[in-house]
C-alpha cells in the first residue's frame, strides 16, 4: 500500500494546487514513483488543470485517465455508488506508486454543502491521511476575481478551521495538518498559533499571499472580453497581466500611470493615446506593458496600423467591441489559475511553499519512509539542495537567449546559485520581462565593458605569452563571451562557468584548456555524462572530449570520473571496458586497459576498480557470477570508463534512447576550476541541471 495524503478545503479559490505542488516536491526527492489522484473533476470531457499541472511535474508513467475518479454529476446522481468508483479506481492507481498525492475537489459546486463531507468520506475510505488547506482571503468580499479577495482576520480562518476540522472527523478521517494559504504577512506567524492552540498535535503553516500566482493571463483577458487578438507575439499572450489600467486620460497622465505587467485599456479611437502607450512600451525608460487593449469596437485605419507596426512587434495589442465599463467588469473578473505551462508561477509556488512549510515535519506525519532507489527526479532534486546549501556564483555568456533567461529565473527563484548573465543588459532584461519572468537579482554584464575588457586582456597577454599574444590581440580575444566568462571564473569573479547553448564544444571549452588549465596531479581534461536510469544513476566516461587516450590518460580518466561521481552522492566502484573480461582477451587495445587499471590501482587502492571488463560483466551481477565472480566491482559497476570516445559516446547515446535515460552532461572534469559545455539542443532542464553541477564542482574547487 503506498503512503498517501489528502489535500482538501471547505470553500474555494483555497489555493490547494500550490500545496500540492510543494508535497508532490517534497516527496520525490525522498521517494520513487510518486502519483497523484483526483476523485472528482468537474467534467469527463474537459481536462482537469490541476491534475494536469500535477502530472506535468511527476516522474511516474501513469495516464490523466488512470488519475481521475468520478464527475460532480456522478456524485449527484449516487454519491455512495460514486465513492465506490473513487475507492476502485484509487486501488488500481496506487498499486503502481510508493506515494500518492490527492487533491480533493474545488468547491465551485455551488449550494451542495455536503461537498466538504463527502471529501471527509472518500479520504477515511482510502485510509489517506488529510491536510486541510483554508484561504486567508475572504471570498464572499470578493468583487470578481481572485486577486480581488480582502484579507480574512484571524479568528475568521480560526472558525473555518474549527469546522473543518470538526466535518473531517465526523467522517473517521484523520487530519494531520492545517495549512492558511495566501494569508496576509502581519497575520502570518499569528494564525499558526491559534491552529496550535486548536490541536497541538497538528502541523501547522501559514503561506503568505503572492499577486503573481493569481494574476490571470493575457490569453485568459483576451477570453473574458471577448477580444480579437490583433498582432504581437502569440506566445506573450501567456505573461500574466499583473493589473490593469484605463488609459482615458490625457497622453501626460497616461504614461505617468503605466505599471510593469499591466494591460492597458485605451478607447479604440484615441490614436495619440495608443501611440503614445506603444512608444513608452518600446522606450527604454517605461515599464514594460503585458498587453494593450482597445476597446469600444472602432477599426483602426491602415495608417494607424502603418505606424504601429514600425513601433513594436511583440507587445500584445487586442481588441474588444465592450465599452469602457464592461470592458474593465469583465477583466477584473477574469480568473487567474496555476496552470502546468507557467514556469514562473511554478517556480514562485515552490518558492513560498519551501520558505513557510517543514517538508519533513509534514512528512513524518505520514510516516514516510525514503528509498533506497534513485530515480531521475529524486537525482535532480538532489543537485538542487546540494548547490543550493553552499551558493556559488555562476556565469553563462549566453544571455541573450531566451533558455538561459528562463532557466535563470528558475535558478534564482530555487535559490540555486548566484547568476551573471553576459551581454546588453537592457535588452536582456526588457526580455525577461516580455516573458513575464523574474530575473531581477542576477548580475548583467556586457563582454565588452572597457575595464573589465582591459583587466581581462592583461591577464590574457600573460597567461598566453608564450604564444606572442599582443595586448592588442588579447583585447579582441576577451571580448568573445567565452573568453570573457572563462576569464571570470580565471579572476575569481565567478565561480564556474556554463556555455554552449548556442556555441559549439569547442568554443566553450577552449578557454578553459587555455586559460583555467588542469588541476594539479590530473594530465588530461575529460568528461563524464550522469545517467539518471528509472533507479539509479551511473557515470560514463569519457564520452566527449578525449579520442583515444593513452594508458595514462585513461587512468587519470577513471580516477576523475570516481571523484565526480563521489562528489555527486555515487558510491565510486570502477569498471574499465574492453572487448574481453580478465585476461581472456590480448591485443594492444585491452592491454592498455589493463595498464591504465594498474596504474588506477597503484595512484587510488581507495577506489574499488576492476578492468579490463565487457559491459555484460560490469553491469549484470548474473554475468559477473560468470566471468569474474570474486570482483567488488564486476555486475555492481557505478562508473564506466570507455577506452575511446568513439566506444563512449555510442554508448551512452544508445542507452540515453533504448532505455530512457536521462543524460546530464558532458561534465567537465580535470579542470583547476569548473567550466561545463551545454548542448546546442539543450532545454531549460538540461541548462538548469548544468548550471546545479557546476555550483557543486565549485564547492570543491
Amino acid at each position: 500500500m503506498a503512503t498517501s495524503i489528502y489535500i482538501t478545503s471547505v470553500e474555494g479559490f483555497s489555493g490547494k494546487s500550490t500545496v500540492a505542488l510543494g508535497i508532490l516536491d517534497a516527496l520525490r526527492a525522498r521517494v520513487d514513483r510518486v502519483g497523484v489522484f483526483r476523485p472528482i473533476s468537474h467534467s469527463h470531457t474537459e481536462r482537469d488543470y490541476v491534475l494536469e499541472l500535477l502530472l506535468d511535474h511527476d516522474d511516474v508513467n501513469l495516464s490523466y485517465e488512470q488519475c481521475t475518479g468520478v464527475t460532480y454529476d456522478d456524485v449527484h446522481a449516487d454519491a455512495d455508488n460514486a465513492l465506490a468508483i473513487i475507492v476502485e479506481k484509487y486501488r488500481a492507481m496506487e498499486r503502481q506508486c510508493n506515494a500518492v498525492v490527492i487533491v480533493g475537489s474545488d468547491f465551485t459546486d455551488v449550494g451542495n454543502p455536503t461537498e466538504s463531507g463527502f471529501n471527509a468520506r472518500i479520504a477515511a475510505n482510502i485510509g489517506a491521511p488529510v491536510v486541510v488547506v483554508v484561504t486567508g482571503r475572504d471570498p464572499k468580499g470578493a468583487t470578481g476575481s481572485k486577486a480581488a479577495m480582502p484579507p480574512r482576520p484571524a479568528s475568521d480562518i480560526i472558525r473555518v478551521v474549527e469546522s473543518s476540522l470538526s466535518e473531517i472527523r465526523s467522517q473517521h478521517a484523520s487530519p494531520i495538518g492545517v495549512i492558511a494559504n495566501r494569508s496576509e504577512p502581519t497575520l502570518h506567524q499569528d494564525v499558526v498559533e491559534k491552529i496550535l492552540a486548536l490541536d497541538s498535535n497538528l502541523y501547522a503553516a501559514s503561506i503568505v499571499e503572492d499577486d503573481f500566482l493569481v494574476a490571470p493571463t493575457v490569453r485568459t483577458v483576451m477570453a473574458a472580453i471577448e477580444g480579437t487578438f490583433l498582432r504581437g507575439a502569440d506566445e506573450l499572450l501567456d505573461r500574466e497581466a499583473l493589473g490593469v489600467m484605463v488609459g482615458a486620460m490625457s497622453v501626460e497622465n497616461i504614461v505617468a500611470r503605466l505599471r510593469e505587467g499591466f494591460a492597458i485599456l485605451i478607447p479604440g479611437d484615441r490614436t495619440d493615446a495608443i501611440l503614445a502607450v506603444l512608444t513608452a512600451h518600446h522606450s527604454e525608460n517605461f515599464p514594460s506593458l503585458a498587453a494593450v487593449i482597445l476597446y469600444g469596437g472602432f477599426p483602426l485605419s491602415e495608417q494607424l496600423q502603418l505606424l504601429m507596426s514600425g513601433i513594436d512587434h511583440q507587445l500584445p495589442i487586442i481588441s474588444t467591441a465592450y465599452d469602457t465599463y464592461e470592458a474593465v467588469l469583465h477583466v477584473v473578473a477574469a480568473r487567474g489559475r496555476f496552470a502546468a505551462d507557467s514556469q514562473r508561477k511554478y517556480d514562485t509556488a515552490l518558492q513560498l511553499f519551501r520558505e513557510s512549510v517543514d517538508a519533513e515535519q509534514l512528512l513524518s506525519r505520514m510516516n514516510v519512509t525514503a528509498t533506497t532507489v534513485v530515480t531521475p527526479l529524486m537525482f535532480e532534486y538532489a543537485l538542487m539542495e546540494r548547490a543550493g546549501s553552499q551558493k556559488k556564483h555562476i556565469v553563462l555568456p549566453e544571455g541573450d537567449d531566451d533558455r538561459i533567461v528562463r532557466a535563470t529565473a528558475t535558478l534564482l527563484a530555487r535559490d540555486v546559485a548566484d547568476i551573471t548573465l553576459l551581454g546588453d543588459e537592457l535588452k536582456i532584461r526588457a526580455r525577461a520581462s516580455e516573458l513575464g519572468l523574474d530575473i531581477s537579482s542576477a548580475r548583467v554584464i556586457s563582454p565588452r565593458d572597457p575595464q573589465l575588457v582591459e583587466r581581462f586582456a592583461q591577464e590574457y597577454s600573460v597567461v598566453r605569452a608564450h604564444k606572442g599574444i599582443s595586448i592588442e590581440d588579447a583585447r579582441d580575444v576577451v571580448s568573445d563571451v567565452s573568453y570573457f566568462g572563462t576569464m571570470m571564473v580565471h579572476l575569481g569573479l565567478a565561480d564556474g562557468m556554463v556555455s554552449g547553448a548556442t556555441h559549439t564544444t569547442a568554443h566553450t571549452i577552449k578557454p578553459g584548456f587555455e586559460i583555467i588549465k588542469t588541476a594539479p596531479g590530473v594530465s588530461v581534461v575529460s568528461s563524464v555524462f550522469l545517467m539518471c536510469l528509472a533507479d539509479r544513476v551511473l557515470v560514463y566516461g569519457d564520452c566527449a572530449v578525449v579520442p583515444d587516450p593513452s594508458s595514462k590518460e585513461l587512468a587519470d580518466i577513471a580516477i576523475s570520473a570516481a571523484a565526480t561521481a563521489k562528489r555527486f552522492g555515487i558510491e565510486p566502484k570502477v569498471a574499465m571496458l574492453s572487448y574481453s573480461t580478465g585476461e581472456s582477451g590480448q591485443g594492444v587495445d585491452v592491454d592498455k586497459v589493463r595498464e591504465a587499471t594498474r596504474l588506477v590501482r597503484e595512484r587510488r587502492p581507495d577506489f574499488p576498480v576492476e578492468g579490463p571488463l565487457q559491459y555484460d560483466a560490469a553491469s549484470e551481477p548474473s554475468v559477473a557470477l560468470l566471468k569474474m565472480p570474486n570482483s567488488e566491482v564486476a555486475g555492481v559497476a557505478t562508473v564506466f570508463i570507455f577506452p575511446d570516445l568513439n566506444t563512449g559516446n555510442t554508448t551512452y547515446k544508445a542507452v540515453q534512447r533504448s532505455a530512457g535515460a536521462v543524460a546530464i552532461g558532458p561534465v567537465l572534469q580535470g579542470l583547476a576550476k569548473p567550466v561545463n559545455d551545454l548542448s546546442r539542443g539543450a532545454t531549460v532542464r538540461d541548462i538548469i541541471n548544468t548550471v546545479a553541477i557546476t555550483a557543486i564542482q565549485a564547492q570543491d574547487a
